[in-house]
């Protein structure tokens, strides 16, 4: 099952003090929003989640951003900092990638390894929660 485009939350666990971090999603799931992305913006309230996607570039992008790409089960493979015009490699085992606006990954708590979460709904925010691995509209 896929995600459709519209709106949720990245839930990012805390740890070692740290509370949970609950940060408004954008879900681009479609070819067209995913093609769209970031393109033009020059600020990004949250996050946007591409999916399927491995890879990005920031060709046309008026901010630096940070780039998040996940596996199948939602978990941190790596974290990068871009800046406008850049192409980023392909991750092999990347199936999502979230952006945000550059140092938002660091004040959320994502980071390698650690797994997030997608929150879904006709209500999103806090509908329901997506199974790691297995997303739901």
């Amino acid at each position: 099952m896929a995600w459709r485009d519209g709106r949720g939350e990245l839930v990012v666990p805390g740890d070692e003090g740290r509370p949970e971090v609950r940060v408004p999603l954008e879900i681009a799931a479609s070819y067209r929003a995913r093609t769209k992305g970031l393109l033009g913006r020059t600020s990004l309230d949250g996050a946007l989640l591409l999916s399927p996607a491995n890879s990005i570039h920031t060709f046309r992008m008026r901010m630096p951003i940070d780039v998040a790409y996940l596996d199948r089960r939602l978990r941190v493979i790596a974290v990068r900092t871009m800046q406008p015009g850049r192409l980023g490699l392909p991750r092999v085992r990347a199936r999502h990638v979230v952006e945000s606006e550059a140092g938002a990954m660091a004040r959320w708590g994502v980071r390698s390894g650690v797994r997030v979460t997608v929150v879904t709904g006709p209500s999103a925010p806090g509908a329901g929660r997506a199974t790691p691995g297995a997303p739901r509209s």
